[in-house]
């Protein structure tokens, strides 16, 4: 029995590494002239949109590391068992060396599907920005003058 809450520990524990993003790591500007307050108000509001448009991939990266140190684990277990012919001790030790393999790739794959949520969120977070008319990296900021390119942007005005 202890053993059994031990893993619960361990596996919560392992689960609660994993976070969905809290705020965008890319960084946008205010439009020139749009006062501070409602640019405050817009990236509230592109917040929320984005943490909505990655609430599906955020919770998939939780259950990954949980299920992949659950099946560690049990795998582990059965291992343990028919190395040494059903000891006890040795389906413990064989729990507690699945609990470990199966918590290090859970904990790998979350990590990646962590970093795709991410990447997801910023884009949400930038198209809804962009489309409030605010300045984002690599993009000409709308309503301006057409013609006008940021220097090396690689951006050209349609003639």
């Amino acid at each position: 029995m202890k053993r059994v809450v031990l893993t619960l520990i361990a596996i919560s524990s392992l689960a609660a590494c994993v976070s969905a993003p809290t705020g965008p790591t890319i960084a946008i500007m205010p439009r020139e002239g749009k006062p501070f307050e409602v640019f405050q108000q817009e990236d509230q509001q592109c917040r929320e949109f984005a943490a909505n448009a990655i609430k599906d991939t955020s919770n998939a990266a939780l259950k990954e590391g949980a299920t992949s140190a659950v099946i560690g684990a049990a795998l582990g277990a059965a291992a343990g068992a028919v190395i040494q012919g059903g000891s006890s001790q040795n389906i413990g030790t064989g729990a507690g060396i699945g609990l470990l393999g199966g918590a290090a790739m859970g904990a790998m794959n979350s990590s990646g599907k962590q970093n795709q949520g991410q990447v997801q969120y910023n884009i949400a977070y930038q198209q809804c920005m962009y489309s409030k008319g605010n300045q984002v990296p690599s993009y000409p900021t709308q309503g301006g003058n057409p013609n006008y390119a940021p220097p090396n942007s690689g951006f050209k005005p349609i003639q």
